[in-house]
């Protein structure tokens, strides 16, 4: 079975989804706890977090965002679902090498994505994933 790489606008698009599906109501939700209504609010973060991670563990790969437009998350060597370990990877080793590079991790990795033809990003290679059309 050949599966297709997810590019550049359709992980941007599930991305874009995700923040106002989830990041909006998490906001709400934190700032209805701290009465801090930022999204830098650590507990907003924390969710955030939480739903990255734990979600596609659960829903084989993908998050609300990645169901609705069609990709999901993989192994990029065994082609299964992503267990917890590999979205830990995914999430936080690699949000900390992109806070680590002020950012520029991010900009490589969108070029990554757009040129390269295995349409893998850096936390891909961190986590050893791939996302691919369902």
């Amino acid at each position: 079975m050949i599966l297709y790489k997810a590019g550049f606008w359709i992980r941007l698009g599930a991305s874009f989804v995700d923040g106002l599906i989830i990041g909006i109501p998490l906001v709400i939700i934190a700032g209805a706890i701290t009465g801090n209504y930022d999204t830098d609010e650590p507990i907003a973060k924390i969710l955030s977090a939480l739903y990255s991670i734990l979600l596609p563990v659960y829903w084989y790969g993908r998050t609300i965002g990645k169901r609705l437009f069609g990709i999901r998350i993989q192994t990029y060597d065994t082609q299964e679902s992503p267990r917890i370990t590999t979205m830990l990877m995914r999430v936080l080793v690699a949000g900390i090498v992109y806070t680590l590079t002020l950012g520029i991790g991010i900009i490589v990795s969108m070029f990554m994505i757009g040129l390269r033809e295995d349409r893998r990003a850096i936390h891909d290679f961190i986590a050893g994933t791939e996302v691919v059309w369902d």
